[in-house]
């Protein structure tokens, strides 16, 4: 029970620290491009409390765990106005990218934690544990920001992909949004049962996954002196 509860932890709390910056990081792109709504709304803070959704940052992302499944989670969005940005077009496209960037300076921050820790740690119960959280971190990071990477509304990459449409085109691919949780739905879980082998994680996010983990594991391997 004891183990079960650790390795819980180990996943819970990388994956909020990767969720909540992930969030702010929209809130304060949008801040310095003119969009202060975030911070009227007071979440340019880093307190979970106030970006936890708790169906979506803990309660999936824990049975998709124990569903041997990768992991992944939502929080409340940061709250972000288009209109109120300088350059709505292509602000919204920083305001987007600013989340999946993060998450990818958070990942190699834990890498190079996760290199340092083995170089200069002890064996032990603590340090396994330590190393569970930091590869937990590394991966949840990079799965995260490629997941959100994807052109479906309403993930960042949709945001992104609208921002360098020409505008019709643009427009009617904003016009998807208002279907997006169904669509997720259909591409997430109707798809992969109809068709085995044709889920969208395991085509388009885990291939570019491993090949982007090697490299920030052989970070690890450079910082640990390896």
């Amino acid at each position: 029970m004891q183990g079960t509860l650790l390795q819980a932890a180990a996943l819970i709390v990388p994956l909020i620290i990767a969720i909540v910056f992930h969030e702010v990081a929209h809130g304060w792109v949008a801040l310095a491009l003119g969009d202060p709504t975030a911070r009227e709304r007071r979440r340019l803070t880093l307190n979970p409390l106030r970006h936890v959704d708790p169906l979506g940052t803990i309660v999936v992302p824990g049975m998709l765990a124990l569903a041997s499944l990768p992991p992944f989670g939502w929080a409340k969005p940061v709250p972000v106005n288009q209109r109120r940005l300088h350059n709505p077009r292509y602000g919204m496209m920083a305001v987007a990218a600013a989340g999946p960037l993060t998450n990818f300076v958070l990942a190699a921050i834990g890498a190079v934690a996760l290199g340092l820790f083995a170089r200069f740690s002890d064996p032990g119960a603590v340090a396994r544990f330590v190393v569970l959280n930091l590869q937990n971190f590394i991966s949840i990071n990079i799965f995260l920001a490629l997941f959100n990477l994807l052109p479906i509304p309403p993930f960042d990459g949709s945001h992104i992909v609208e921002g360098v449409l020409p505008r019709p085109a643009a427009r009617r691919y904003a016009g998807l949004r208002r279907w997006g949780f169904p669509l997720i739905f259909v591409l997430l879980v109707v798809v992969p049962y109809v068709w085995p082998g044709a889920g969208l994680v395991e085509r388009l996010v885990l291939p570019p996954f491993g090949w982007i983990a090697e490299h920030y594991y052989a970070l690890i391997r450079m910082v640990a002196g390896g």
